[in-house]
């Protein structure tokens, strides 16, 4: 239906959904045979698949029947007929990037999501005037295959921000240890991992933040900090290192629900997951999703990748995309 209200054919939209697939990093192949599968309903299309589509056709994936809307989300749209020749006005890039970053919610009371999103904004314009503040520290955090990733590499992207992912930073090192150990590589599960190598890789992630922002270097942190983030101490110290240094800190749980989390870790097939899928049961009783941070904190809803879809639209419009 939406495909014939802008007069594309099954090879157009093929093409479309490739260069939209480029300019995203989306794994697709998108021919006409797959494209017309899911038409029919015959096959259902993935994650990379179905947030193609959005921004193909500029609809969420509850507007376009891939799943129920969320409280406070857009609800299905009815057709409007479109002329085949008509262009669609892109959204203002300002308001596209104030949607996406709407999603960052007050998680307490002592927190200001507005002054967090001007200052993310601000920094993506460049208008922003000389500031008295410290250098932001943001940690991004939340489960595997939570968004968490996408999410803080939005905002790297808006504000120039290096990003300090821990996976990137220790992850080789983080093998060879373990098997240096008498482990396995990709173990992420074993005490041998949760006792003696977890504390050095967040370790190496916060000295090297520390490092960045003693030369006043803002910095996003991208982990899951589920255990950080649990201790109330741990949390206080970072508060007080961060004041002492006139670093502002800002504190981001990604929240999501466990078929999505399942969904995108089974999709991405990382060797570290592996024990996660063979032993999903055991793996999914030990997730929270009502989990939220000690102290001060934000969160993003990101259940049923609602979130995500909001950034796929405001990258799309910073990059010119069009039909």
């Amino acid at each position: 239906m939406h495909r014939e209200e802008i007069g594309l054919t099954l090879e157009d939209t093929g093409e479309k959904l490739r260069e939209i697939a480029e300019r995203h990093g989306f794994k697709i192949a998108a021919n006409f045979q797959t494209i017309w599968g899911h038409e029919k309903g015959s096959v259902y299309p993935g994650p990379h698949y179905r947030r193609a589509y959005c921004r193909l056709y500029r609809r969420n994936e509850a507007q376009l029947g891939f799943r129920k809307a969320l409280p406070g989300e857009d609800a299905p749209v009815e057709s409007v007929p479109v002329p085949a020749s008509a262009e669609r006005k892109l959204p203002d890039q300002s308001d596209a990037v104030r949607k996406a970053l709407s999603s960052i919610r007050e998680g307490t009371d002592d927190v200001d999501s507005e002054a967090l999103l001007n200052r993310v904004v601000n920094a993506w314009s460049s208008t922003a005037g000389a500031s008295t503040d410290g250098p932001p520290m943001i940690l991004v955090g939340g489960y595997a295959g939570s968004g968490k990733s996408e999410f803080a590499k939005f905002l790297g992207r808006l504000t120039g921000w290096p990003i300090l992912d821990k996976d990137s930073l220790t992850r080789p090192l983080v093998d060879q240890l373990l098997v240096s150990l008498g482990g396995e590589a990709h173990d992420r599960s074993s005490k041998l991992y949760l006792e003696k190598v977890r504390p050095l890789e967040y370790r190496c992630l916060m000295e090297a933040a520390w490092d960045n922002l003693d030369c006043g270097i803002p910095v996003i942190l991208d982990a899951p900090f589920v255990k950080e983030f649990s201790q109330a101490d741990w949390m206080q110290r970072l508060q007080n290192r961060c004041r002492s240094k006139r670093v502002s800190v800002a504190t981001i749980w990604v929240k999501c629900d466990i078929e999505s989390m399942r969904e995108y870790i089974e999709f991405r097939g990382a060797a570290r997951d592996a024990w996660k899928m063979e032993a999903w049961e055991e793996y999914a009783a030990g997730l929270n999703v009502e989990f939220r941070p000690q102290g001060p904190h934000f969160v993003v809803d990101n259940r049923l990748g609602a979130a995500v879809a909001l950034v796929d639209e405001a990258r799309d419009v910073l990059s010119g995309g069009g039909l």
